[in-house]
């Protein structure tokens, strides 16, 4: 193997990196209500939202994972240091918004860092916008629609749960909800896996494309898991991808990202069970809603605007809103900063690996009007100096 096929290799182990990282960072909203409420300890809440970070493979299809992969940038111009750049500057913004314990949105970290990285190669025709309902329109519509809807529906499911319970007494609505959070902790939990993971999928099979090795990408039609996708999805993508990144995500939430579990579960306003089944419900709501429909939304914006809303119900005074203010801020940040730190390593990648590297591209042997048995086309890698 050529030092080049290890070097896409490398980057693969970085994509489920970033993927361990986005569990790491982003799931800990899967458990920051359970938590604050006592429902379970925090070792049990982990392995809870990680099982079903994990099953959530075998039951959305993989249109999000094509937004990422096709939909954002142009794959043309595409090629492995912009992957590699892109990783490596939601890697860097991930780290640094979990040391200042801010629950920041991963996927925007992630399509606005390989995006700088494209715009510094290409210019920014590499962008794809293709309207207000897919690629980057529907990308930036749903920052501020994800937020809102969770809010929304926060507000609606805290005030509709109060009244149908008005007559029990606190101790029943208490206990009620205490199981009824271990569902809406794991439909929360499936719809972040759904969502989150197949970025990383998009990221790989983009990469894997870009290296020539597209292939590799498909999805085999005898494959055993097909038998485990209940409910008949169209994948697009090889099970291999599929079963790492979840297995990544689920993993980086059993590790548990507790600073930010601590900022949404109490930073924000005071949850009892009956609160943290609504804000769950609401956001688990919002982000299966945008995964059906192949839009890479952020699961962070979805819950924060989610415990917003249920937090209102208490009054305006119940809500702690420099919280909300540092939140936004750093929502503001994301995209120009770690399309930043993007664009600086993929210019240091190419300035240092490439000339040594090279490029991959995919050519195909054809022969014209044989006379004999037609030859075998087979993609072969070449390396461009």
């Amino acid at each position: 193997m050529s030092a080049l096929i290890f070097f896409i290799f490398f980057i693969i182990f970085l994509a489920l990196v970033f993927d361990f990282l986005n569990g790491f960072h982003d799931a800990a909203n899967s458990i920051a209500t359970i938590v604050s409420t006592r429902v379970l300890s925090p070792t049990q809440a982990v392995i809870w939202a990680a099982f079903f970070n994990f099953i959530a493979a075998f039951l959305f299809g993989t249109e999000v994972a094509g937004t990422i992969g096709k939909g954002l940038v142009d794959s043309k111009v595409v090629d492995i240091y912009v992957v590699c750049g892109g990783l490596v500057g939601a890697i860097v913004w991930n780290i640094i918004t979990w040391w200042l314990a801010l629950p920041t949105s991963s996927s925007h970290a992630l399509a606005s860092s390989v995006a700088g990285a494209a715009i510094t190669k290409s210019g920014f025709s590499v962008l794809l916008w293709q309207g207000w309902g897919k690629g980057w329109g529907g990308l930036l519509l749903f920052i501020l629609l994800a937020p809102l809807i969770g809010f929304v529906l926060g507000t609606l499911y805290m005030t509709a749960t109060a009244w149908i319970f008005r007559r029990s007494t606190p101790h029943r609505v208490d206990r009620t909800f205490r199981r009824l959070q271990l569902v809406s902790a794991a439909i929360y939990s499936l719809g972040h896996g759904g969502n989150d993971a197949q970025k990383t999928m998009g990221i790989i099979v983009l990469l894997l494309s870009a290296g020539g090795l597209g292939q590799w990408t498909h999805p085999d039609a005898h494959s055993w898991a097909n038998s485990l996708n209940f409910f008949g999805h169209n994948h697009t993508v090889a099970w291999w991808i599929i079963l790492s990144c979840h297995a990544a995500i689920g993993l980086g939430t059993m590790f548990g990202g507790w600073r930010i579990v601590k900022t949404m579960g109490s930073g924000i306003t005071r949850l009892a069970p009956v609160g943290g089944f609504a804000a769950e419900s609401a956001a688990a709501t919002t982000i299966i809603l945008a995964t059906t429909q192949g839009i890479p939304i952020s699961t962070t914006h979805a819950i924060t605007g989610a415990i917003l809303g249920v937090g209102t119900t208490k009054g305006v005074r119940s809500v702690r809103w420099i919280w909300g203010q540092r939140i936004i801020t750093a929502w503001v940040l994301t995209l120009p900063c770690s399309a930043f730190i993007g664009a600086g390593t993929y210019l240091l990648l190419r300035t240092t690996l490439q000339p040594f590297l090279g490029l991959p591209q995919t050519t195909q042997h054809v022969t014209t009007a044989p006379t004999t048995a037609p030859a075998a086309t087979q993609p072969a890698i070449v390396i461009e100096r």
